[in-house]
């Protein structure tokens, strides 16, 4: 293991690769070394390798923007900070040194002929923090396949440390009947030649089981799951009809299994950039019929959407929401798709609400349509009293009642 205690200095903060392309080897060590060091504070946006536990906070200090993946566990115990902000600015926060950057540690493939490590699985932030850091730690792992786009060079690297070891994966998962009819209603804004952007998970994966008889799909998207291997496959995802980046799919992060990652080596259908181009307004504007699908966890009635917190816990996170619900809205033919079923704890609770229990992450304002096993409310242009009407329509009908009698106020004076 590396003696982390040569390259890290006392009250260093650090910025980790996330998501699949954690460097899971250096987390281990630093979990292992840290407390020694003292006083130092790491930065990782998601996190799916079950590394960062309670008791991990005695070694460091974490904070990320989110609950997302296995983090929640890390904010039930309070052992969390959250830094409230889209990953589109994580990037631009780093490089502005807002988020502090001593050290980066990141996972890349090995070198090309040409000296150049491919990000491999992340590329959302890895260049910014790379490019900020006193001191970059590089675990050269010969399982992290090279995918085209964004690389870092050798000489970038303050110490590599080679290893070989399985990178972390994310299992799709169980797709439920709610999921499939939820999928069903964001399917059917999905046309030949639409642009579609999703995240991964149970629900995604329905809407692209659902898209084989579509032609010409192309994507734009800040994460990627395996589903996207399938439809390449099949010939459905071609992004032959983009404006910008013709037949290649853009993205961010590869969230999935072997096979997703087996696919993505050295595939010149396929390639990997950072926040400032998969989030950036001027690109996403460049681009016709863009489907945007995102989750929540409830919607109120006037369409403001919280995706963060539920009561006093801390859930999930803005993530890259923000930027692809205005891309989606405002995209000739195309559409904004916030995705919830209607219900939690086991049908006790509704996710139609009133009022929200936790932050708005997505202004009212901004949201186009709001998707759940019900049906498809198009709130777009649409007065509060009728954002109302379309919202109780698709919630969940043993909460309907007691919406419409918290809805009397907004239908009577307008607002």
């Amino acid at each position: 293991m590396i003696d982390l205690s040569a390259y890290l200095r006392r009250g260093d903060h650090i910025v980790f690769g996330q998501a699949c392309g954690e460097p899971t080897m250096l987390v281990e060590a630093l979990i292992a070394q840290g407390a020694a060091i003292g006083d130092l504070s790491a930065f990782i946006a998601t996190s799916f390798s079950g590394l960062f536990v309670p008791e991990t906070a005695d070694a460091f200090a974490l904070s990320s923007m989110g609950a997302i993946g296995a983090l929640r566990t890390m904010t039930k115990a309070g052992a969390l900070q959250i830094v409230p902000c889209h990953v589109s600015q994580v990037g631009p926060l780093i490089a502005a040194a807002v988020i502090r950057c001593d050290v980066a540690m990141i996972q890349v493939s090995p070198a090309d002929a040409d000296g150049n490590h491919s990000c491999g699985l992340i590329s959302d932030y890895v260049r910014a923090a790379v490019d900020k850091a006193r001191v970059v730690i590089a675990e050269v792992n010969d399982q992290v396949p090279y995918t085209r786009g964004e690389t870092i060079p050798a000489s970038a690297i303050t110490v590599a440390v080679p290893v070989s070891r399985p990178v972390v994966e994310v299992a799709p998962g169980r797709v439920t009947e709610t999921d499939e009819a939820i999928a069903r209603a964001c399917a059917a804004f999905i046309e030949d030649g639409s642009v579609i952007q999703t995240g991964v998970g149970a629900v995604p994966d329905a809407i692209l089981r659902l898209l084989g008889d579509r032609k010409d799909l192309g994507v734009h998207s800040g994460m990627l799951g395996d589903g996207l291997v399938e439809l390449v496959e099949a010939g459905v995802i071609t992004n032959a009809r983009k404006e910008i980046d013709a037949g290649v799919s853009i993205n961010g992060a590869l969230i999935g299994t072997k096979r997703l990652y087996d696919w993505a080596h050295r595939n010149a259908a396929i390639r990997m950039t950072p926040t400032r181009y998969t989030h950036d307004a001027a690109v996403l504007g460049r681009l016709s019929r863009l489907v945007t699908i995102n989750s929540a966890l409830e919607v109120d009635l006037t369409g403001q959407v919280n995706a963060e917190q539920s009561g006093s816990a801390y859930m999930g996170g803005t993530g890259g929401q923000v930027d692809f619900v205005r891309a989606g809205a405002r995209s000739p033919g195309g559409h904004s798709i916030i995705a919830l079923s209607t219900t939690a704890k086991g049908g006790a609770v509704s996710k139609i609400v009133p009022m929200l229990s936790g932050p708005v992450t997505t202004a009212r304002s901004e949201v186009d349509v709001i998707v759940t096993e019900y049906g498809a409310a198009q709130l777009r242009g649409q007065t509060l009293a009728e954002r109302t009407r379309r919202l109780i329509a698709i919630a969940h009908p043993d909460f309907r009642e007691e919406l419409e009698r918290a809805a009397k106020t907004i239908q009577q004076r307008g607002f």
